[in-house]
């Protein structure tokens, strides 16, 4: 019986179950078969986005899921219970002993204040950058730390970070005003301004430390110093900043209770609304939407004051967003009696940090850090703006090498993890395949829903599988010359049109059954929600909105590879499947075979041996979606191989950077691979070619 399947944008025709083990549908469809040098598509003329309606659809469940308790004594457990999560998806780390070894570079004498261009240690033997805004006179005064989006000079431009340090001073405030990780003065080359998302945000990851978790350790050290000054109130510390800025003043202060009054400026939205919406790594909380909403966040604050603007460009920061986080979180407030330390501020202004913001701000502060006022917008007092270069804490390309960048940090924090798991001697197979599980997120298998079968074109069937939780993969699928010969499964990140047809012509010599997938986001799949925030890297958007829904890139093609595998093995009757993939779905294949996939064997082309961090140049050689959190914590490449107990297969293997391997370091790796297969006690064999 034929059945109708319509996709969003798309009528399709299904004209029942394919016959696998031969061609007899093509010669009933009595169809013509044109030889053609490209793959056919399984959805012609599909315009419409399935992945991004169906991740907006999940992360609205989400949202539901995600209601605040509504008794104080629930409150109380729940305040706990959340906090602590969130310290540990961010893998936030800090010591409140280690010293701050606060080093001054030279200061700025201006009316009433100086300012200090200071570096200070937050890590052992990891400084950050700063300026230092100190009023005239013995205080002791309330202090706030100003923390910065991504403003591309970091803390030194003119355009909105200098102007609330000066606006601080100026009013009786210390203020630091700290670079992020990897911004402004710590970028990869000093001198040279770079955004610190995207791949060499992501990066972090791979080592357990996401930029989220370091950004808020830095800022909970730069209230250490703050509390340190003997000029400084350490009972009465702010924090505020705009844009990226303001997402770390809610999360410091959710984290940090000496925060006892924050102001985030055009920042606060909906984790729903960061789903397929434009924002940076450093926004990012692995799994946040599985267990809280960022109503829970702003709860956690003591005093907290949320600016938005009414000309907004970016939907996830639009206040219509922002308001739907305080309604929730009010009521929170409202249970303690403390809904006078609880506000929002609307401005007609576009993004940005601007004078309505600091006046508003101020009044927010005097009210509840020196106890003065209504708690109001206070008209700003004139300051000065300085030239950029005089708030610079190194001159140009002078930098101390202690102020470490992301690039250094990943490759010496990896080389320190991959050093420790090469020295292991034995590890235990069945918990090391837990652990995977869990970096990838394989929650659950997917089930088999229903077969979609359209007309064969150019001597391919083409189906569509649809799971239980309706996702569609498009297939295109020859069946086997001799079915003792089994499938090939193959794909590449860039979708079946990226696929060498000699690589195709080669299976179809062999006489194997071949099947060409396309997994989400990828090929018939792309997003096209994604592509437009794209700009700084492949599936960036996509890789971003599967975390914070606790799933990942290449888990979820773990997933629909186990899918397509069981479809051949059960509806086609495969005597066996191989899988052949490209780049990072070469890796799904890998792990899906360490997973204990049924699978005969995997061969990875041009995909990397490791996930150690090697080149900052060529950081985006591979799209966002192969970035795994804890992955070098919990071994590497080799020991998924190993765990996999198949025969693996590299062609042409590279670094992270895309890097083609030298023979002498081709023979080192195999010489790891074989070590590591031996510890697992294996009778897999990796092979590097």
């Amino acid at each position: 019986m034929s059945k109708n399947i319509i996709i969003p944008g798309i009528i399709l025709l299904a004209l029942g179950l394919t016959n696998c083990n031969s061609h007899s549908v093509t010669d009933i469809a009595n169809l013509k078969v044109t030889k053609t040098d490209s793959l056919p598509l399984v959805f012609p003329d599909n315009k419409s986005d399935i992945i991004d309606k169906q991740l907006r659809y999940e992360a609205a469940l989400k949202f539901a899921e995600q209601q605040l308790p509504s008794t104080l004594k629930e409150w109380d457990v729940y305040r706990t219970k959340l906090r602590n999560e969130v310290i540990h998806k961010a893998n936030v780390r800090i010591d409140h002993n280690l010293p701050l070894n606060i080093k001054e570079t030279g200061s700025v004498k201006m009316k009433n204040y100086v300012i200090k261009n200071i570096t200070f240690q937050t890590r052992p033997g990891v400084y950050a950058t700063a300026n230092l805004f100190i009023p005239d006179g013995p205080g002791p005064f309330p202090a706030v730390i100003n923390m910065l989006g991504h403003w591309t000079k970091g803390k030194i431009d003119s355009t909105g970070p200098q102007a609330v340090g000066h606006t601080l001073a100026t009013n009786g405030y210390v203020c630091l005003t700290v670079d992020p990780w990897g911004a402004g003065e710590r970028g990869t080359k000093h001198g040279i301004y770079e955004y610190h998302g995207a791949n060499l945000g992501a990066s972090l990851m791979n080592i357990g430390e996401p930029l989220i978790g370091i950004q808020i350790s830095d800022n909970m050290r730069g209230i250490d110093l703050l509390c340190s000054l003997p000029n400084v109130d350490s009972t009465k510390i702010g924090a505020t900043g705009a844009s990226g800025g303001g997402n770390q003043t809610m999360w410091l202060s959710a984290v940090d209770e000496r925060v006892k009054a924050d102001v985030p400026v055009v920042s606060v939205g909906t984790f729903e609304s960061y789903i397929m919406e434009s924002n940076c790594i450093c926004e990012q909380l692995p799994d946040g939407l599985t267990f809280t909403e960022e109503a829970g966040i702003v709860a956690l604050s003591n005093a907290p004051l949320l600016i938005n603007h009414n000309q907004e460009s970016n939907p996830t920061f639009f206040p219509a967003e922002m308001l739907r986080t305080y309604n929730n979180a009010r009521n929170i407030f409202h249970l303690a009696n403390r809904e006078i330390s609880f506000g929002y501020r609307l401005f007609d202004l576009p993004h940005g940090y601007e004078r309505e913001d600091r006046e508003a701000m101020l009044g927010w502060f005097d009210l509840h850090l020196k106890g003065t006022g209504d708690g109001l917008p206070r008209r700003e007092i004139p300051f000065e703006l300085l030239p950029e270069k005089k708030l610079l804490v190194f001159p140009a390309g002078g930098r101390d090498p202690e102020v470490i960048t992301t690039e250094e940090y990943c490759r010496v924090r990896g080389n320190e993890l991959r050093t420790g798991y090469l020295n292991t001697g034995s590890f235990n197979v069945g918990q090391k395949k837990k652990e995977l599980t869990e970096i990838l997120r394989l929650r659950r298998k997917l089930a088999l829903n229903e077969v979609f079968q359209y007309s064969p074109s150019e001597g391919w069937d083409r189906l569509a599988l649809e799971s239980d939780d309706k996702r569609i993969i498009p297939i295109l699928l020859l069946a086997p010359a001799d079915e003792l010969l089994g499938y090939v499964i193959i794909c590449n990140p860039d979708g079946k049109k990226s696929i060498p047809l000699s690589l195709i012509d080669t299976y179809k010599k062999q006489g194997v059954g071949i099947v060409i997938a396309d997994f989400s986001g990828t090929g018939e799949l792309t997003s096209t929600k994604s592509i437009s925030y794209d700009q700084t890297g492949k599936l960036h958007t996509l890789s971003r909105a599967e975390l914070w829904l606790g799933k990942t890139i290449l888990g979820e093609w773990v997933r629909e590879l186990d899918l397509v595998t069981e479809y051949l093995n059960v509806n086609c009757h495969a005597a066996k499947v191989s899988f052949d993939g490209t780049g990072e779905s070469a890796l799904a294949g890998l792990f899906y075979a360490a997973e204990g996939g049924k699978v005969e064997s995997v061969t990875l082309r041009n995909s990397p041996v490791s996930y150690q961090f090697d080149n900052r140049e060529n950081v985006d050689y591979f799209s966002m979606g192969i970035h795994l959190p804890g992955f070098l914590k919990w071994g590497d490449i080799s020991l998924a191989a190993a765990l996999s107990g198949k025969n693996i297969t590299f062609i042409s293997p590279v670094t992270m950077s895309g890097t083609p391997l030298a023979p002498d370091r081709l023979k080192e790796y195999q010489s790891e691979f074989d070590k590591i297969g031996k510890s697992c006690s294996k009778k897999s064999k990796t092979t590097l070619l």
